[in-house]
C-alpha cells in the first residue's frame, strides 16, 4: 500500500481549506458591516420612552407633520427613503420603526393594535395632536388601527401596497422567490452580505423589483438600491420580521367602517407579494376612501413615483382643505 508523503495535501483538501478561509472572511465582513450600518443609524435617530416601550423615530422636512410608517423588512431609514420617493416637498416626516426593528424592541404585546397605541404615544410624547400617515406595506395594518383607535390623532391617511391583515391570510402565492430566500435575507447579516453580492439580482426580485419592472422604470432604480442597501443590519430586522404574522392574527380586529379619516389607497394589479385584493377591500369597506390602481409597478409601484410626488401632496393638501 502506498502512502502519502509527510506533508502532501490532496486537492480537496486544500479546496475545503481554502472554503474555510472564505467563509470566516465573509463572516467577519458581514459582521463588521452590519454593526458600522447600525452605529450610523443610531446617530440618524431618536429614542421616545412610551407606555408600549421604547419607540425609534427620525424627523426630517418642514411643514405639516406626516407619520411614516414602514414595511417588513424596513425602519425609520426605510421610512424616510419612501417619503423622499413619493411624498413631495413641503412636510415634516416623522418616520418611525415599529415594533422589533432597529432600537425598537418587541414587547410582550407586539399586536398591531398595539403598534398603534404606542404611535399615538409617540405623538403625545412630541407635542404633535394630529397627524397625517403614509404607510407601505406591513406598516398599513397599525396605520389602520392607529386611524380606529384613536381618529383624533389621523387627519388624512396614504396606503401603499397594503400587506394582509385579518381576516385575508399570510400566505400569498406567487411570490418572486422561493420562501428560503427571505429565510436567507432576513436570517443572517452573512446572507444578506453573501447574496447582495453573488445574487444581487435575486435579492431585488424579494423586494418584486423584477428585471422587466426595472426596466420599464430606470428613473426608480435608484430608489431600489437604496432600498435593498437600507436593508442592513439584516439581524437588527429580524424581530420585526417575525412578528409581522400579528397582522392576520385571528384575534385582530379591523375596525374599517368606523374609520373617517380621508384615505388614499395605492397598489399595483401585478404586485406579486401583497394581492390588490387587500387594496379593493380597504378601499370598499372605509367611506369615501380614493383608490389608485395601476396596472404594473409591482410591490415598489416602480414607474409611478413621480406621478405619486404629485397625487399625494395634492391629496393630503385637499383633505386639509389647503
Amino acid at each position: 500500500m502506498r502512502r502519502a508523503r509527510p506533508g502532501a495535501f490532496s486537492v480537496a483538501g486544500i479546496a475545503a481549506a481554502i472554503l474555510v478561509v472564505l467563509m470566516g472572511a465573509a463572516l467577519t465582513l458581514a459582521r463588521t458591516e452590519a454593526m458600522e450600518r447600525a452605529g450610523e443609524l443610531a446617530g440618524q435617530s431618536e429614542l421616545a420612552r412610551t407606555p408600549q416601550g421604547a419607540v425609534e423615530y427620525a424627523i426630517r422636512g418642514e411643514g405639516p407633520p406626516v407619520l411614516v410608517i414602514h414595511g417588513a423588512g424596513g425602519g425609520f431609514d426605510q421610512g424616510l427613503l419612501l417619503a423622499e420617493a413619493v411624498g413631495g416637498p413641503g412636510r415634516r416626516w416623522i418616520s418611525v420603526s415599529r415594533f422589533g426593528y432597529l432600537r425598537s424592541p418587541l414587547p410582550e404585546d407586539a399586536s398591531t393594535a398595539a403598534q398603534a397605541d404606542a404611535l399615538a404615544a409617540l405623538l403625545t410624547e412630541l407635542k404633535i395632536e394630529r397627524v397625517d400617515v403614509l404607510a407601505m406595506s406591513g406598516g398599513a395594518p397599525p396605520a389602520l388601527q392607529l386611524a380606529a383607535r384613536h381618529p383624533e390623532r389621523v387627519g388624512a391617511m396614504v396606503l401603499l401596497s397594503p400587506a394582509p391583515f385579518t381576516p385575508f391570510g399570510g400566505d400569498v402565492e406567487g411570490r418572486p422567490v422561493p420562501a428560503a430566500v427571505y429565510t436567507a435575507i432576513a436570517g443572517s447579516d452573512v446572507g444578506f452580505w453573501v447574496m447582495k453580492r453573488l445574487a444581487p439580482g435575486m435579492l431585488r426580485s424579494a423586494f418584486d423589483a423584477r428585471p422587466e419592472l426595472l426596466e420599464a422604470a430606470p428613473e426608480d432604480t435608484g430608489f431600489v438600491g437604496r432600498l435593498v442597501e437600507g436593508f442592513q443590519p439584516a439581524s437588527g430586522r429580524l424581530a420585526g420580521l417575525r412578528n409581522e404574522i400579528a397582522a392576520v392574527d385571528p384575534q385582530a380586529a379591523y375596525d374599517l367602517e368606523t374609520i373617517r379619516a380621508p384615505v388614499l389607497v395605492v397598489h399595483a394589479a401585478d404586485d406579486r407579494l401583497n394581492p390588490v385584493a387587500i387594496s379593493e377591500t380597504i378601499a370598499a369597506r372605509i367611506s369615501g376612501a380614493e383608490f389608485i390602481r395601476y396596472d404594473t409597478g409591482g410591490h415598489l409601484l416602480l414607474g409611478h413615483h413621480g406621478d405619486l410626488r404629485e397625487a399625494i401632496p395634492e391629496f393630503l393638501a385637499g383633505a386639509a382643505g389647503e
